[in-house]
């Protein structure tokens, strides 16, 4: 039933909506007729009547709020935002093989994942609340990581940015819920391949836990760490998200829901 989640024609932002669980996200909100807005550096080309694309650097604070700004201008408000850019660059620590090995973790590197999956939320998220605010309704979604939960060797930084999202999100409940603002925080686990896993993305990650690439892509099949035996499917991720979007989730908030087909630490 498409209509049982009642979100047509309220306005969604997403963020880095132009590829992987993002893409799906956009796609599946327009499915439920709602208005999307896809803040991402590039656009994928996808055309409807009810997408507006907003090209913008969520880590620079006067393009947010441009965006922002746009958004209200083309549809009157904002509903919704999830917060879903991310970027991941596998480094280790410390680098104990080589030296100046360019598989261990720099400055640059560290304030570019802070930049993007960290500062990049906490602005998208000021600038919209201030519009839920006035009136008095509204859902921010943060999407986390299983490794924000777990930890995940050779992606420290990243999985701390992600960590940091599960804190926004229960601090953010406990300030806002008073304006009618829920926030909710996603965390999915192994997914199905996207065009986001690189060459260069495998080899540092390869590197970085001691095996080569192939050895690497073989473990993207092995499943039997998951109980539910498989990977999971993007669109599985976008039907969360319209959930907690949604009037049907409306007691929920403060939360960060693992979406890993029960796959723990155990």
């Amino acid at each position: 039933m498409r209509n049982w989640l009642e979100i047509s024609g309220k306005v969604i932002i997403v963020t880095g909506g132009s590829s992987g669980i993002g893409a799906a996200i956009v796609q599946e909100l327009l499915k439920q007729e709602a208005k999307v807005v896809n803040f991402d550096l590039h656009d994928n080309g996808y055309a409807s009547k009810n997408l507006l694309f907003v090209q913008a650097d969520i880590s620079n604070r006067a393009e947010v709020e441009r965006g922002v700004a746009k958004v209200v201008q083309a549809f009157g408000t904002v509903d919704g935002l999830v917060n879903n850019a991310g970027i991941n660059i596998p480094r280790l620590l410390v680098d104990l093989q080589q030296n100046q090995s360019p598989y261990e973790l720099t400055d640059l590197f560290f304030d570019k994942m802070v930049a993007i999956n960290q500062k990049g939320v906490y602005l998208m998220a000021q600038a919209v609340s201030r519009i839920l605010a006035q009136k008095k309704k509204g859902v921010i979604i943060n999407m986390s990581s299983e490794s924000g939960l777990e930890g995940s060797e050779g992606q420290s930084c990243y999985a701390a940015t992600k960590a940091a999202l599960n804190s926004f999100t229960r601090s953010w409940a406990k300030e806002l819920g008073k304006h009618g603002i829920r926030v909710v925080g996603i965390a999915p686990g192994i997914m199905e391949e996207t065009g986001l896993r690189t060459l260069a993305y495998e080899e540092s990650l390869a590197y970085t836990r001691g095996i080569t690439v192939e050895a690497l892509r073989a473990g993207y099949q092995n499943t039997t760490t998951i109980p539910l035996g498989r990977s999971g499917r993007l669109n599985e991720v976008a039907d969360v998200v319209c959930y907690y979007l949604s009037e049907r989730s409306s007691y929920v908030t403060g939360i960060t829901t693992n979406v890993a087909g029960g796959k723990t630490r155990g």
